[in-house]
């Protein structure tokens, strides 16, 4: 597998940048999900509420993932009720275990390759369906991203990449 090494940043909270930034991925955690609504079960099966999570904190540190993975899901269900306030607690748990997968696996290799993001989101789907499960006790339910999601990760593990090497370059 070709690796690429790639501009990596850890923005602290005390800039003003990294608020910026952490908003324009919030802003585009708004965005995708709403588009991918339009399709029937598009949010379930293509898991949009975490594509700039994942590039946020792998491109420019935990921070910026962190308020990313934080605030999207909140202001997504209080704008638009999706996801629902139920469901909210195991998408937060899976946002920041994201936001800090990919913030780690980044600042660890400081490169990009399609097996760090297989890495990123396999480690963060893992643990976030086994803290579902902890949370709901359902085991059928806490494995619907596995059942239902894996168009969704296959995004963000191509879509991912492809945007973190390509597209963000500065």
């Amino acid at each position: 597998m070709k690796t690429e090494t790639v501009r990596l940043y850890n923005l602290p909270y005390s800039r003003i940048q990294t608020y910026g930034i952490a908003l324009l991925f919030i802003l585009g955690n708004i965005v995708l999900p709403q588009l991918f609504h339009l399709v029937p079960k598009g949010g379930i099966t293509w898991l949009p509420i975490y594509f700039f999570t994942l590039i946020g904190a792998y491109k420019y540190g935990w921070k910026v993932g962190l308020l990313t993975a934080i605030l999207s899901p909140l202001l997504n269900s209080w704008m638009f009720g999706m996801p629902p306030v139920s469901g909210l607690p195991a998408i937060l748990l899976k946002s920041v275990l994201l936001a800090a997968a990919a913030g780690f696996t980044a600042h660890r290799y400081q490169k990009v390759s399609i097996l760090l993001m297989i890495s990123v989101v396999a480690c963060y789907q893992i643990a976030g369906t086994l803290g579902e499960w902890a949370m709901k006790g359902d085991f059928y339910l806490a494995v619907q991203d596995f059942r239902i999601g894996i168009p969704g990760m296959l995004l963000q593990i191509f879509g991912g990449y492809l945007f973190i090497k390509h597209l963000i370059r500065k």
